[in-house]
């Protein structure tokens, strides 16, 4: 779950009183734990409401207030975002923050919605129209959302550790030399599938094409056949060399909080028509299997 950790304002926060170096080294303390037991996504202090304002709505009036405000203790002065696994952790750990105010103060813990908390009402339309959101804020750009019939792909395989998976661009020069071989093979697109995932030790990673049997293509390439599904698909605008980069920021990033379930079978990457290899530009796609 994640939850909003909101620093309560007070008298020394909204007149504008920096903290002491003392509780400042304190408090990065606090947040290095925080990061260490991975379990913060942001956090920052506010300015005082004299530096901020208002927007009163009214129908369809809208009036705006400027700062500072009277009701001091309904004011914050500060947030982190956590996820954490209850909220009995959450205050376990706030339990063990250091005052952050000159003088007494509150920190009030408030969990965030999920997806499932809005039941039916959050059509699948609406889940994925979010998704898109949270896309793009993540620098996601242009996700779409495409229904894909089985696929079978076949071709090169070989077995990467994290530390060795910059040797990918090779694999691939190899695999397009082969294909070149084969007579009338023209695929339109060529796909890179990562499968066999092994958490914190390796992957094995098919470079391939569609084919229609098993027994199209030469001896000793492997297939895998992928179920129809539906997919989340990110373009990838920049260089071929981006693609583990942005598969990463797709995993850690926008996975966990896109509200979509995501399918155990793997995810691919499809050079379309558009790729050029000479410049490893365009045409790059990445399919993220859907859980319907």
């Amino acid at each position: 779950m994640k939850v909003m950790v909101i620093v309560k304002a007070t008298r020394s926060s909204e007149a504008g009183e920096m903290p002491s170096r003392e509780l400042l080294t304190a408090m990065g303390n606090f947040n290095e734990q925080l990061v260490k037991a991975g379990i913060m996504l942001d956090g920052a202090g506010l300015q005082p409401s004299s530096r901020g304002a208002r927007v009163h709505f009214r129908g369809t009036g809208r009036t705006v207030i400027d700062g500072p405000f009277a009701e001091t203790k309904e004011l914050i002065a500060g947030f982190w975002i956590w996820r954490v696994d209850s909220l009995h952790e959450a205050i376990e750990w706030v339990k063990r923050c250091p005052n952050p105010m000159a003088e007494e103060s509150d920190i009030e813990i408030r969990p965030l919605f999920e997806a499932e908390d809005f039941g039916e009402s959050f059509s699948p339309e609406l889940r994925e129209q979010e998704a898109a959101v949270r896309a793009a804020t993540l620098g996601l750009h242009a996700l779409r959302f495409e229904n894909h019939g089985e696929l079978l792909v076949a071709g090169s395989n070989q077995s990467y550790t994290y530390e060795n998976r910059s040797q990918i661009p090779s694999q691939w020069e190899r695999f397009m030399a082969q294909i070149a071989q084969l007579p009338g093979l023209r695929p339109e697109f060529q796909y890179g599938i990562c499968w066999n995932v092994q958490k914190g030790t390796g992957f094995d990673y098919l470079t391939g094409v569609e084919v229609s049997d098993d027994g199209q293509l030469s001896p000793g390439f492997t297939s895998i056949r992928l179920p129809a599904s539906r997919y989340a698909v990110f373009p990838v605008a920049g260089h071929v060399s981006d693609i583990p980069n942005t598969i990463e920021r797709i995993w850690n990033n926008w996975a966990p909080d896109c509200g979509l379930a995501i399918a155990h079978t793997p995810c691919f990457e499809r050079y379309t028509p558009a790729f050029d290899p000479h410049t490893g530009t365009g045409g790059m796609e990445i399919w993220i299997p859907l859980r319907s």
